[in-house]
Order: C-alpha cells, then sequence, then structure tokens
C-alpha cells in the first residue's frame, strides 16, 4: 500500500484539490522559483529507504552498468564558438554504476515512480498540463549508485525537470552541488561557465539532502554536479522519468550510450 511507502499525512498527494494539497503545490512552485528546485524531505516513511536500498542492492552489487566517461559540462564533442581549448570546455569525469527498471520489476521505487497522483503532483508544480510515465523499460526509471572515488560531474540537463529521490547517502561527500541560472536560453555565458569550472563562482551552492527526500530540479540551465563520495557506504538514488507526451522511448543508441545494452 503506497501509503505505508509515502507520508502522505505531511505531503497530502492523495487529496488532489483541498487546500492543503494546492498550499503545497504553491509552496513548492514558489521555491522552484526562488531556487530552481523543491525539497519533501521525509517523503518516504520511515524505513521505506532502507527497504528500497535492500531491494536494489543485488542488482546494484551484480549486474549495474558501469558509466564511467569523460566529458565537458555540455556532454558534447565540442562548441562551434568556442575553441577546443577554452576553459568551458575543460574535460572532467563521470563514474556512476546504473540500475534500469527492468531489472526491479515489482519494486518499492517503481510504485512510487508510477503513482499517479505523484504524477498529476508533478505536473502542476511545474505548470505542465500533464504529465506521463515513460513507455522505455530501461529508462523509465533508474537508481544510480555511486562508490568511494566516484561523482556525477559538472552538467547541465537535457530535460527542463529532473525528480530524483535519495535512497542512501554516503558517509562523506556525495553532495549535490550547483549553481542556479549559469545560463539562460539567449546567454550560454561560456565564461561564467568556465569561472564554475575553475572554482571561482561565489554564487555556488551545496545541499546535503536526507535519504527519503524527494528532490525537483530545474536543470536545464542550472550547472550542477554530486561531488566524490568517500567512505564505504555509497550514495543510492532514484532518477524518475516524466514527460509531456504520452509512449516516449529511447532509441536503441541512446540505451546503448546510457546502459551499455539495447534491450
Amino acid at each position: 500500500m503506497i501509503e505505508n511507502i509515502l507520508d502522505l499525512d505531511r505531503y497530502p498527494l492523495d487529496r488532489e484539490g483541498s487546500p492543503e494539497w494546492q498550499k503545497l503545490v504553491d509552496e513548492s512552485k514558489a521555491a522552484l522559483a526562488a531556487s530552481g528546485m523543491f525539497n519533501l524531505e521525509g517523503f518516504l516513511r520511515p524505513g521505506m529507504a532502507e527497504r528500497a536500498v535492500a531491494e536494489i542492492r543485488p542488482v546494484m552489487d551484480t549486474r549495474s552498468h558501469v558509466h564511467r566517461r569523460l566529458h565537458n559540462i555540455y556532454f558534447k564533442p565540442s562548441i562551434p564558438e568556442l575553441s577546443p581549448d577554452h576553459p568551458a570546455l575543460r574535460k572532467v569525469e563521470t563514474i556512476s554504476h546504473t540500475v534500469c527498471a527492468d531489472q526491479i520489476p515489482r519494486s518499492t521505487v517503481l510504485s512510487i515512480y508510477e503513482y499517479a497522483p505523484l504524477v498529476r503532483f508533478l505536473a502542476a508544480t511545474m505548470d505542465k498540463p500533464q504529465l506521463h510515465v515513460m513507455q522505455d523499460p530501461l529508462a523509465r526509471a533508474n537508481v544510480m549508485g555511486y562508490r568511494a572515488g566516484e561523482a556525477l560531474n559538472w552538467h547541465f540537463d537535457r530535460s527542463e525537470f529532473t525528480t530524483t529521490l535519495l535512497l542512501q547517502a554516503p558517509d562523506i561527500g556525495g553532495d549535490f552541488e550547483y549553481r542556479t541560472d549559469l545560463r539562460s536560453d539567449d546567454d550560454p555565458n561560456y565564461d561564467g561557465v568556465a569561472k564554475l569550472l575553475e572554482g571561482r563562482d561565489p554564487e555556488a551552492k551545496i545541499l546535503r539532502i536526507k535519504a527519503g527526500t524527494l528532490n525537483v530540479f530545474r536543470g536545464k540551465n542550472t550547472a550542477h554536479r554530486v561531488t566524490t563520495v568517500e567512505g564505504n557506504r555509497e550514495r543510492m538514488i532514484a532518477v524518475f522519468s516524466y514527460y509531456e507526451r504520452p509512449g516516449v522511448m529511447f532509441t536503441d543508441e541512446e540505451r546503448i550510450g546510457f546502459y551499455g545494452r539495447a534491450a
């Protein structure tokens, strides 16, 4: 039962249209406008994050896809208007372990991802008429693991919004670092990007999230990364993909690039 997993007393997703539901939507939209994100701490009831991790760990330990790549902040081989040695194109390394949705059927993570009131709530906070779960059997919901020495390095997101649920925080590191509105749709701000990559941007912020927190983040123009994990306890986070149109699938090329397999 979903009410045993999510704290619907604190976050009344199941009471759509009620004053308390509308208050939560309004507060979330205000946070998005102010800082580019909102967090629902304690979204999972006590013990549920640990249960989700226990379900995923056997797959994470034995069958997860190791994703390792050197990349620039744009995940592009080049930017036409920049010389290859421009500091905005400096290379960084990302290493992670990915579990796909088809590897964790009937899991706690998938039951949350598919919970229709959550999808409708997210659409309301993002001012979208409707959102849909993804059709792709691999990409719809992923769980990312970051072990000692591993990190998700600086990047911009392809999608307008990213929805994540932290399942396990590491002992040290694994913090979410971000720079709100580093660029805009009209201004790529390459010099500002270079300044951030060189560690010289005073507006970069670090957010330490607790396990069980749902985070919704506007990452298209806000640069962000997960700092390097230290210690024996890995960082484990679920990433939920929703789209404004139904039936979205990745191409075989995209699946192979992200997961090392097409099916």
